[in-house]
């Protein structure tokens, strides 16, 4: 395998990890702003996440790194054609970053209300923006004989790529709502459920009905698989959750994450950006990448600190495993939606906040 095509599938893998792991992250974010009844369950919400959420989007800022140092030509194309929505999906991530940090800094109910919802707002509004952006990148944008992007705005908000939109925020959504089952106890843990069949059915639809439109327009077939593969997720998560199979409900959504995600990288190889004025202006992996020189000492690099990536944030899972509940929260500083000070606290669990 050439080195080009080798750091093409690496930075797949990256992608894949992302939206695995930052899509129920993403679906988390939503669900407290809808399945949330009180501030006590969107407490519940953020705690299932807390531990881990700032270690999920290390994948982004890889993948970024990753494209830029092996593929300088899609990079600079990428980000500057997707100046604006990139931007406001960067201003999103920082503002729900800081939210997760600020909101119990201070004791007041409008004070923690007002962050809870900077993070129901940014999570949704990162969820449908991936699915446009990557909607873009897969059908093409308008890009010159000399990989100029020369479109604007407006041009990336064709149907198809709203269409991905919703696809992404009804995908991170199930994701979420089957992560929620699988990590908490008591009514939460029944309404996500019951959320993640109703959500399985219209969303599925939508992801099923997307991605064979994208494999309709494509030169290849070589991605059909993965639509396959994503069906029976589909069927495998909805039957799962049926079943109260929390675990295997949450493993299928995943596999139906992946297999969204490798369709998309399938459908577009050996493109990086495909032009849509004319096909013989896309910008290929080939083209676009750096000096072997600099790909060699990239594998290397990579080969030598991803597996202890790997073994870092999979102990971190392992050490935060448990469910937690209403029950497991500390008192709330202002005695809004205060538990009991000797409810137990589950271990593995962190601390509530």
């Amino acid at each position: 395998m050439e080195l080009h095509t080798l750091w093409f599938v690496v930075i797949a893998v990256l992608w894949v990890g992302y939206f695995f792991l930052e899509g129920f992250d993403f679906g988390i974010g939503v669900l407290t702003g809808t399945l949330a009844r009180d501030r006590a369950e969107r407490r519940v919400l953020i705690n299932t996440i807390g531990p881990v959420w700032d270690g999920n989007e290390v994948w982004l800022l890889t993948a970024a790194g990753a494209t830029f140092a092996a593929f300088p030509d899609w990079y600079a194309t990428l980000f500057s054609g997707f100046y604006l929505p990139l931007l406001l999906i960067l201003v999103c991530l920082i503002v729900r970053g800081v939210a997760f940090e600020y909101r119990a800094k201070r004791p007041e109910e409008r004070w923690q209300r007002g962050w809870e919802h900077a993070i129901f707002v940014s999570s949704l509004v990162v969820s449908v923006l991936w699915g446009v952006a990557f909607a873009n990148i897969v059908r093409g944008v308008p890009i010159d004989a000399e990989g100029e992007f020369v479109g604007d705005v407006g041009d990336l908000l064709s149907p198809y790529a709203l269409l991905g939109g919703a696809v992404s925020l009804a995908l991170f959504t199930l994701h979420g709502a089957l992560f929620a089952a699988l990590k908490t106890v008591g009514d939460i843990r029944a309404r996500a459920r019951r959320l993640a069949g109703r959500l399985g059915l219209v969303g599925g639809a939508l992801t099923v009905g997307w991605l064979g439109w994208t494999l309709a327009e494509a030169d290849t077939w070589r991605a059909a698989p993965a639509l396959v593969v994503a069906v029976l997720a589909l069927v495998g998560a909805l039957a799962a959750n049926a079943r109260g199979r929390e675990g295997w409900a949450f493993l299928s959504s995943g596999v139906l994450v992946v297999a969204v995600v490798a369709l998309w990288f399938l459908t577009l190889f050996p493109d990086v950006m495909p032009s849509s004025l004319d096909p013989a202006w896309s910008l290929t992996a080939a083209d676009s990448a750096s000096s072997p020189y600099t790909l060699r000492i990239m594998t290397w690099c990579a080969a030598l600190a991803t597996p202890l990536v790997l073994l870092y944030q999979g102990w971190t899972y392992w050490v935060f495993r448990k469910r937690i509940g209403t029950q497991h929260l500390a008192p709330a500083a202002h005695g809004a939606d205060a538990e009991p000070a000797d409810a137990p606290e589950p271990a593995g669990t962190g601390t509530p906040t």
